[in-house]
């Protein structure tokens, strides 16, 4: 539908992204292009706001609209550095000293303003995390106060804090819940916990998690039933028997829908008490679980299935790289069972690409920091055989739950959350066909989609090269965001018709809700329909949550690689070109992944144009060009820790 059919005057509604340069852009549906908002008619308005709009009469150029209402903020609060607005708050004088809020947010307009009496102890120059409390006028700064005094500008501490509380994340659990949590696990399991579950302390159960993993949601335990089929279970921590709906454990999980994972700590969902104690599944102790047991055939076939209240007593835990040692070694603790383990698992993974799953692997990084929190050292993270192992077998548990709970309510019309990845739209696949075409691959697209067999081909054969990255992000920004539902439409990048998460009730909400469905399912207990808007919402609540929580692990890993690059300033690296626009190219370090920019203006060699049509930018006179993949050496010019930005020049 395009913009013409739509009446001027016309109130609209959608979610506004901000630029750094204080535009607006409002998402509207069957729109071409997005309304575009002046500074002067954002009434008020930030970045993620959901507002009403008014379209401006249609001129020659794009298509103008003011908005006429905040329906509901994003957010209300930001951290940031604490100045005085006066010389006599400077001086230290008693008196009414305005100060203000200079935001890290780059998507923040505007200061915000701090009356004296609202500065709850917070001095100058130290970094503080501020709530708006009056924003009337639009032609005026917001005032605000301080709600929590984060540290000094610069520190680790104060940084981080900063990063995940700007994003609702609160490192400080509420006493209440702490107390609560510490009197569930003074209890411990108590005699009558055992009773009505399936005991599995005399099965083989390990573990296998990361090295510095301190909560333990999964165990896998393996026997073998006769040479062609293995019972093989997934074991769940039981969250549920602990954290009861209505507790204040459950409404500060919910608030909080998820665990952070910042570069230098975890923010948990839960206390400590339950998460690093209780409920994971420690080697050695009883632990009470959920769990997926499936009667598996030597072809990765199931051919039973059982779910239910277990209790399990680990064995053993591995690390990721013990684990990977017992698959190639036959003389390690468990290769038999493990290799076994890790022959079905590749079997399952070629099923799923059989069937259309997309290889979405990328490279990851991890810094290590030294005392302070600075990163001294940055190291790939590798993920062999033994990652993909665990893997492959959350994603059956997730799988099957998903299917047998369908299945079984589709009859009843009962409630179910979903995991959810929809099929890409069309425009987006036309613009990932034309910028792949753009780097010279041969793409063709099938009713109006770039089949996923295809994807996974130049995925494979783009392995060890310059633009694997970018190809990559590429192809995942084309796609369709994975999100919780109860409307099931199947998730498109793991090729699966029924999806959820089961695996990890320790870290996300979702996993307790889709608990407690399960138990209730088990004991034909019927989510009926009149309780679908409250599943929805808890859906729609924990994807917003989730975003948060992602969007605070970038910029703390952002955050770091800008620390790490301002250290080594007037340094040469190998990088490759990974983004290219009129402005400039940006640069990914190839060791640290730290991406930066080629400012055009600092180019002095030539005079560049940007080909928009090619994705590359050409010199003038001699001609060079320079395109996505590109190898290149560049030297760090000057880094901006309070942007996190990056800007290197060519050598």
């Amino acid at each position: 539908m395009s913009n013409k059919k739509h009446k001027i005057n016309k109130t609209l509604q959608g979610i506004i992204s901000i630029s750094a340069k204080g535009t607006g852009y409002v998402k509207v549906s069957d729109f071409e292009e997005d309304p575009e908002i002046d500074f002067k008619h954002l009434n008020t308005a930030l970045h993620g706001d959901m507002v009403e709009i008014i379209l401006h009469p249609k001129g020659k150029g794009r298509l103008t609209a003011e908005v006429s209402k905040i329906i509901s903020r994003a957010k209300i609060g930001f951290s940031g550095v604490l100045e005085p607005a006066d010389a006599k708050a400077m001086a230290g004088k008693k008196g009414h000293g305005i100060y203000f809020l200079k935001p890290d947010d780059t998507k923040m307009y505007t200061d915000i303003l701090i009356p004296e009496k609202m500065l709850s102890g917070a001095k100058a120059g130290q970094k503080v995390y501020v709530e708006i409390n009056l924003w009337k006028d639009p032609q005026k700064a917001p005032e605000g106060k301080v709600v929590k005094i984060l540290g000094k500008p610069g520190e680790n501490n104060a940084e981080m804090y900063a990063i995940a509380i700007e994003k609702g994340f609160n490192s400080d659990l509420p006493t209440k819940v702490e107390e609560e949590a510490k009197k569930i696990k003074s209890l411990g399991i108590r005699t009558e916990d055992y009773k009505n579950r399936r005991d599995f302390r005399k099965t083989l159960t390990f573990t296998i998690d990361p090295e510095d993993a301190k909560d333990f949601d999964d165990a896998i335990s393996f026997k073998e039933l006769n040479k062609d089929e293995y019972e093989i279970g997934i074991h769940i921590a039981d969250v549920t028997h602990y954290v009861k709906i209505g507790s204040e454990l459950d409404k500060e999980a919910k608030s909080r829908g998820t665990s952070v994972y910042l570069v230098d700590r975890t923010i948990p969902m839960l206390p400590e008490a339950l998460s690093n104690d209780l409920c994971s599944l420690v080697p050695n102790k009883d632990r009470l679980t959920m769990s997926a047991v499936f009667v598996i055939d030597k072809n990765a076939q199931v051919k039973k299935e059982w779910y239910g209240k277990t209790i399990i007593h680990s064995q053993k835990r591995f690390t990721y790289e013990e684990a990977e040692k017992s698959i190639k070694e036959s003389s390690a603790p468990l290769h038999k069972e493990l290799s076994t383990l890790n022959n079905l698992a590749k079997k399952l993974t070629k099923e799923r690409f059989e069937q259309g799953a997309i290889s979405l692997e990328q490279e990851e990084v991890k810094f290590i920091l030294d005392k302070s929190g600075l990163p001294v050292k940055v190291i790939k993270k590798v993920r062999g055989d033994s990652n993909k192992l665990i893997e492959e077998f959350m994603l059956l548990a997730n799988k099957k739950v998903a299917e047998t709970i369908s299945k079984g309510t589709k009859k009843e019309g009962g409630v179910f959350v979903y995991r959810i990845h929809d099929n890409p739209s069309k425009e987006k696949m036309e613009d990932l066909a034309f910028f792949l075409r753009s780097l010279g691959h041969k793409i063709s697209l099938v009713n109006g989609a770039i089949p996923t067999y295809e994807i996974n081909n130049l995925l494979k054969s783009l392995e060890g090269k310059n633009e694997a990255n970018t190809v990559h992000r590429a192809v995942i920004r084309s796609m369709a965001k994975a999100i919780y539902s109860t409307k099931n439409v199947g998730h498109y990048g793991l090729a699966f018709p029924y999806y959820t998460h089961f695996t990890s009730p320790i870290r996300r909400y979702p996993d307790i809700v889709v608990h407690r469905l399960l138990t209730d399912y088990l004991k034909g207990l019927k989510v009926g329909k009149e309780k679908l808007n409250i599943y929805e919402e808890i859906s729609r609540y924990t994807s917003e949550r989730e975003k948060f929580a992602s969007d605070a692990e970038r910029a703390s890993v952002k955050y770091k690689q800008v620390e790490y690059m301002s250290s080594r300033i007037s340094k040469v690296f190998k990088g490759v070109i990974s983004g290219i626009t009129e402005w400039g190219i940006y640069v990914e370090e190839e060791e640290t992944k730290c991406e930066g920019l080629v400012r055009v203006r600092d180019m002095a060699d030539d005079f560049y144009i940007y080909n928009e049509r090619k994705l590359e930018l050409v010199g003038q006179k001699k001609k060079k060009k320079y395109r996505l993949g590109d190898n290149v050496k560049i030297k760090v010019k000057s880094v901006d820790l309070e942007r996190k930005t990056i800007d290197y020049v060519l050598v």
